[in-house]
């Protein structure tokens, strides 16, 4: 029997898909990495988007609940290669705005978190194939001239890395909601995948324009609202980000973009009820500063927050006498030098036996002479600048203490007219304590240990005692017992571990990224690990026939 009035229609429940059947994750494949080769169509249309982005200067609002807001404040977006240059105003959120967010987080995971886990998945599956396709020269062009990463470093990380993020977490989601209990006789028992409630705090960092959409995507796919912080030296990138997600069918509030002051977003966010969880790239000082407010906090939270973080890293590479010398070489040049030494990863100390060293140290001081760097538009240079004149002053003075305390052998010079270039850098010290030996710079400078062969295995226990990150790490050897030894003696000295080859460029759902010690918390950013922790499971248990009489039969008459 029919009927002509809507009001006779049933609504869907919250969650109800309106499928019946087992619906599968299209299995994902890691994007493949295009070349940008003279002559190719993409270099062609990758080119018209950096010019015509560099004539923009576009308005980045705060984006909360969907609408867009303007604040009291503003920041400007700059080119770090040409810093007079500016790509965009963004406005800095107001305290109440930052209320605001936090309010709609709230109170969108209520309703988000009732959907389908298939439908949640599929925003971001169409948001990965929007990227793949008719944005990606957007994002990278924004990458490129916002960040200063060259055509092959923003192909591998605003493109393919983010859309690897989203495509394997919703083959991970699967994986974990399809992970259940067993029944016995007469029972069902279920779990019940629940996002967190209340709202998840994710800041990311410059560095990576795939964290930006990873660190408010993965708690996002799993039913969690986010407030979203990015840093403001890659607010361009994070904005194009949203409009994807929008595109995609994100419903308004899930999550909230909220670019401006940290400290003042912080104190309010990291002190509220509602806070689920906290998902992090940056720091080790600031993390472990949000960390300890969190802990003075604690009575007042609804729940206990779940706390993700990816930190420091004072990254290595370690050759046994047995290595080959010119891909040592090659590892201290593209591990050290690639994207300017700007990565969580970035190889930044390296112990070189000294039967190779001569040959190591001249190979890579060839490459530095050989290493174009310049503006990201000119496809020929492998660097280009770092990021914001903080940071190109702090590397200038590393430079200026390796100057006086240790051996220059190629590069280490500044100049920051223009740009915020730092030239690639090699040192070498005698000092295995020295502090460019300890210290995490954030920069393109690698700095050398040369050992005697014959202590190798005390040469171990230096890499693995002189710094308190453990991040990545890399062993070079020919030889399988130098292998089997580093596996064991640095076991714990990184969570990303690299057997002769340079100790960057993890790869979604191959090398699951993250590091322990001060390096961060370890929870493996593209796996199911990472999902995990943005769950709050329920146990279920149904009996289909309960008991009608309390006693058991052990208590019958002898």
């Amino acid at each position: 029997m029919s009927s002509s009035n809507p009001s006779d229609t049933p609504s869907p429940r919250p969650g109800a898909s309106g499928f019946n059947g087992v619906r599968r994750v299209p299995a994902p494949v890691n994007e493949p990495i295009r070349s940008y080769a003279p002559g190719s169509p993409e270099r062609a249309s990758l080119k018209a988007r950096l010019d015509s982005m560099a004539k923009e200067r576009i308005e980045i609002p705060v984006i909360i609940g969907g609408k867009e807001f303007k604040g009291t404040q503003r920041g400007t977006a700059v080119m770090p290669h040409d810093h007079g240059h500016v790509l965009a105003d963004y406005h800095m959120a107001t305290p109440d705005q930052v209320r605001l967010a936090v309010d709609t987080a709230v109170a969108a995971q209520k309703e988000w978190s009732q959907w389908a886990w298939e439908d949640r998945i599929a925003v971001f599956l169409k948001a990965a194939e929007l990227l793949a396709t008719k944005h990606r020269d957007t994002l990278n062009a924004a990458t490129m001239l916002g960040q200063s990463k060259t055509v092959f470093q923003a192909e591998i990380d605003s493109a393919c890395e983010l859309i690897d993020f989203w495509r394997f977490n919703a083959g991970y989601a699967q994986q974990i909601y399809e992970d259940q209990p067993i029944s016995g006789p007469g029972v069902w028992n279920m779990l019940d995948y629940r996002g967190l409630e209340g709202f998840v705090y994710a800041i990311s960092p410059f560095n990576f324009t795939a964290i930006g959409g990873n660190l408010a995507g993965s708690p996002a796919m799993m039913g969690c609202g986010i407030v979203w912080k990015p840093a403001g030296t890659a607010v361009l990138a994070g904005y194009y980000i949203m409009k994807i997600l929008e595109e995609a069918g994100l419903p308004p509030g899930v999550i909230n973009f909220v670019p401006g002051d940290a400290v003042m977003i912080s104190d309010y966010v990291l002190t509220h009820r509602d806070l689920a969880g906290v998902h992090f790239t940056g720091s080790t000082g600031v993390f472990n500063s949000m960390w300890k407010t969190i802990g003075a906090n604690m009575a007042s939270y609804r729940g206990y927050p779940r706390i993700v973080g990816e930190t420091g890293g004072k990254d290595f590479i370690l050759a046994h006498p047995s290595a080959d010398p010119m891909a040592v070489a090659v590892a201290i040049a593209r591990g050290g030098y690639e994207y300017q030494g700007q990565k969580c990863s970035a190889a930044s100390r390296a112990y070189v036996p000294r039967s190779i060293w001569n040959t190591v140290r001249d190979a890579t001081v060839g490459m530095i002479g050989d290493i174009k760097q310049g503006d990201v538009r000119d496809f020929r240079n492998f660097m280009s600048a770092v990021i914001d004149k903080k940071a190109f002053d702090k590397i200038s003075e590393y430079l200026a203490d390796a100057r006086k305390n240790a051996t220059v052998l190629a590069g280490g010079n500044a100049r920051g007219e223009k740009g915020y270039f730092i030239e690639p850098t090699l040192v070498e010290t005698a000092d295995p304590a020295y502090r460019l030996m300890c210290e995490e710079i954030f920069g393109p400078v690698v700095t050398v240990h040369v050992y005697d062969d014959a202590k190798w295995h005390q040469t171990l226990k230096v890499v693995d005692a002189t710094s308190p990150y453990a991040l990545t790490g890399a062993v070079f050897s020919n030889e399988r017992q130098g292998v089997r030894e580093a596996l064991v003696g640095l076991r714990n000295a990184a969570g990303n571990f690299y057997i002769n080859d340079k100790p960057t460029g993890a790869v979604v759902g191959q090398q699951p990224f993250g590091g322990a010690r001060a390096s961060g918390t370890n929870d493996k950013a593209g796996s199911r690990l990472n999902l995990l922790r943005w769950l709050s499971p329920r146990t279920i248990k149904e009996t289909f026939v309960p008991p009608v009489d309390y006693r058991y039969p052990f208590m019958g008459a002898e």
